[in-house]
């Protein structure tokens, strides 16, 4: 089931709303049917991203650097 996202024309509120085929699509603040479904980009990666921990935060976070868990801080 895709997730949408939707602008109301009533009340300009922005909102993303998981669909399948018997949902109902209303504005979640007004309850307006008044929509335009938004068009978005999807984040995708082109290979391993790793933190450069010589010259991030110096394990100043739980888990090491930034919380990765891949530096000993």
């Amino acid at each position: 089931m895709p997730i949408y996202e939707y602008k109301c024309n009533k009340c300009s509120k922005d909102f993303e709303l998981l669909v399948n085929s018997d949902t109902t699509i209303v504005c979640t603040d007004c309850g307006s049917d008044d929509l335009t479904r938004k068009f978005s980009t999807f984040g995708f990666s082109t290979g391993s991203v790793k933190p450069d921990c010589a010259a991030g935060c110096g394990g100043g976070f739980e888990g090491g650097c930034c919380g990765s868990g891949l530096c000993s801080g």
